[in-house]
């Protein structure tokens, strides 16, 4: 039986059409809102199709000395070109692309997936600095 550790993938965002690419500032000051951006398929882009798509992106927030992450959002895509006319027949298809914020008082590694229905689960972090 597989972990789920085990099939958590990642690659080089710019050579990897599925790893969410976290854009946020390196340091925040204390206190200050911390404004980040998710997206798949940054450099090249992902297909929305009713047949391969991104169905989710979740955000986490593991903060320096802590066990355990913070699950800051999660998003769902569900709008991926089907209609009742069949697949890819529509005129509506998501963007896996998503923007949230937080605050933190410490110092930490931000964590990103993205669940592509057809291959799996993506991760990628980003360390942010609070001074």
């Amino acid at each position: 039986m597989a972990d789920l550790k085990d099939l958590l993938q990642s690659a080089d965002w710019k050579i990897e059409k599925h790893v969410p690419v976290i854009d946020a500032p390196d340091k925040i000051k204390k206190g200050e809102v911390l404004k980040l951006d998710v997206s798949v398929g940054k450099q090249i882009a992902h297909p929305n199709t009713t047949e391969h798509h991104i169905k989710s992106i979740e955000v986490y927030f593991l903060a320096m000395g802590e066990k355990f992450p913070y699950s800051v959002a999660r998003f769902e895509f569900n709008t991926h070109g089907e209609s009742a006319q069949g697949p890819n027949t529509s005129t509506i298809f998501s963007e896996p692309k998503v923007t949230t914020s937080f605050k933190t008082e410490k110092s930490g590694l931000i964590l990103a997936t993205s669940y592509c229905n057809i291959h799996g689960i993506w991760k990628s972090d980003k360390e942010i600095k609070v001074e």
